[in-house]
C-alpha cells in the first residue's frame, strides 16, 4: 500500500475514523473541566472511542487489527487532545501498552493480548522508575528468579490510567538486560496514593509499587524493535500540538469577546502580533510532525529521531501558545473558572514526559555537533 503524503489522502476508512472521533471529541471537551476538577478518568469517554473502532483501528494488521497509519493515528491523538488532553494521554498510552504486548508476547501468547485489546480491555505503561529518569526503557530494577518466572520490588512512576489497567506493560533487569512483560494486577501491586499533579489531572498516572509480584515466563516478551507500531512516540507531539490548539482557541475567543476602552482586545497590535507568531510557529511545528509521520508510514528510518525532533518543538510550542494565553488573558485568565489557566497547566505536562525537553535539546544539540559520548557518560544523563 502506498503511503499518504498527506491527511487528504488518508483512506476513507481512516477519514470515517477521523470524523467519529472529532465528533465524540466536541462532547468531550464540554466535560475536560469537570474531570480535571475532579482528577477523574474519563471512563465512558475511553469506552466510547473503543466502540467507535479505534482499538480495532489502531490494531496493526498483522495482529488482527486494520493498522491505522500514522499520519492518522497522530491527527486523533492531536484532536483528543485539542478536546481532552488527558483522554489523548491515556489513549496513547494504552495504545502503546496494548499492541506493545500483542507485539512482543506473540511468540508464548499468540493472539491473545491483541483479542483482549479488540475486546476493549484497559492497558497501561509501567515502564518508568523514580531512579531510571527519562531513561525508561532501561530499567534499574532487577528481577530476582523464582519458579515460573522472576520477582520484581519496586516501584513505577507516571502508570497513566493504572486505576483502571487490566493489563500492565512492565520491564525489569533479567541477567542484566532489560525485559519486558505482561503483568496482571493483583495484591502484590499497589497504588501510593500521591496523586496530586499540577496539569493532566484526569490521567491520574499513578506510581505503583510492586512487592514479589511474578514476572512469569510466560508472559514474558521479546525487546522493542524496528517495524513495532511505535504509538507513544507517535503520540505524545500530538498531545501538545492539540494542547497549544486549544490554547489558540482559548487566547482569541478571549480577544475577541474582552473589551478594554471600547474595542476588543483582539485590536490591539502587539496581541495581533504575538498571535501571528505564535500561530505562524505552530503551524510550521504541525508540518514538521506531518512530514514526519509520513516518513514513518513510508518506512523511512529517519522517523524516529525526527519524532524526538517533533516532541522538543511541539512541548516548546504548547507551552509558548498558553503562556501568551495567560498574558491577554490577564487577570481574567489567571482565574481558576478560565480554561487558558488549565491550558498553561496541561502544556507544562507535556516537556515532563519523557524523554524531556532538556534531554532532547542534549540528544539533538549533539547530534547536530557531532558530539560523541561514551557508554558511561550516556547512563548518566536523566
Amino acid at each position: 500500500m502506498t503511503a499518504p503524503t498527506s491527511l487528504h489522502d488518508l483512506p476513507d476508512a481512516e477519514r470515517a475514523l477521523l470524523e467519529k472521533v472529532g465528533a465524540l471529541a466536541a462532547g468531550f471537551e464540554t466535560e475536560a473541566a469537570a474531570h480535571d476538577e475532579r482528577a477523574e478518568i474519563a471512563v465512558d469517554s475511553l469506552t466510547a472511542l473503543h466502540e467507535a473502532g479505534l482499538s480495532r483501528a489502531t490494531l496493526p494488521e498483522h495482529l488482527g487489527g486494520e493498522g491505522l497509519s500514522y499520519q492518522a493515528f497522530g491527527e486523533v491523538v492531536r484532536v483528543l487532545a485539542a478536546a481532552d488532553p488527558s483522554i489523548a494521554t491515556i489513549v496513547t498510552m494504552h495504545t502503546g501498552a496494548g499492541v506493545g504486548l500483542a507485539e512482543l508476547t506473540r511468540e508464548k501468547k499468540g493472539s491473545f493480548f491483541a483479542d483482549e485489546f479488540l475486546a476493549g480491555k484497559r492497558f497501561a505503561n509501567a515502564l518508568s522508575e523514580p531512579t531510571s529518569g527519562n531513561r525508561f526503557l532501561n530499567p534499574q530494577q532487577a528481577a530476582r528468579p523464582t519458579e515460573g518466572g522472576w520477582l520484581l520490588d519496586g516501584a513505577k512512576r507516571f502508570v497513566s490510567g493504572s486505576e483502571i489497567a487490566d493489563y500492565l506493560l512492565v520491564n525489569a533487569l533479567v541477567d542484566d538486560a532489560p525485559t519486558f512483560f505482561a503483568v496482571i494486577p493483583d495484591e502484590t501491586v499497589s497504588i501510593i496514593p500521591i496523586w496530586d499533579t499540577l496539569g493532566l489531572r484526569a490521567t491520574r498516572s499513578q506510581l505503583l509499587s510492586f512487592s514479589d509480584t511474578l514476572l512469569s515466563e510466560e508472559h514474558r516478551g521479546r525487546a522493542p524493535g524496528p517495524g513495532d507500531f511505535a504509538a507513544v512516540p507517535a503520540g505524545l507531539p500530538a498531545i501538545s500540538l492539540g494542547i497549544a490548539d486549544a490554547a489558540l482557541a482559548a487566547l482569541v475567543d478571549h480577544a475577541k469577546n474582552r473589551a478594554i476602552l471600547g474595542k476588543p482586545l483582539s485590536h490591539q497590535q502587539w496581541i495581533q502580533h504575538e498571535v501571528a507568531d505564535a500561530q505562524s510557529r505552530l503551524e510550521a511545528v504541525h508540518a514538521f510532525y506531518q512530514r514526519t509521520l509520513a516518513e514513518a508510514d513510508a518506512g523511512r528510518p529517519e522517523f524516529f529521531p525526527n519524532l524526538s525532533r517533533s516532541k522538543y518543538l511541539a512541548n516548546k510550542i504548547a507551552v509558548e501558545v498558553a503562556q501568551l494565553g495567560v498574558r491577554v488573558g490577564g487577570a481574567s485568565g489567571y482565574l481558576k473558572q478560565s480554561p487558558i489557566q488549565r491550558h498553561l497547566r496541561n502544556a507544562q505536562a507535556g516537556q515532563l514526559m519523557a524523554y524531556s525537553t532538556e534531554v532532547l535539546a542534549g540528544e539533538i544539540g549533539k547530534e547536530v555537533l557531532g558530539v560523541v559520548e561514551s557508554p558511561a557518560e550516556n547512563e548518566q544523563v536523566a
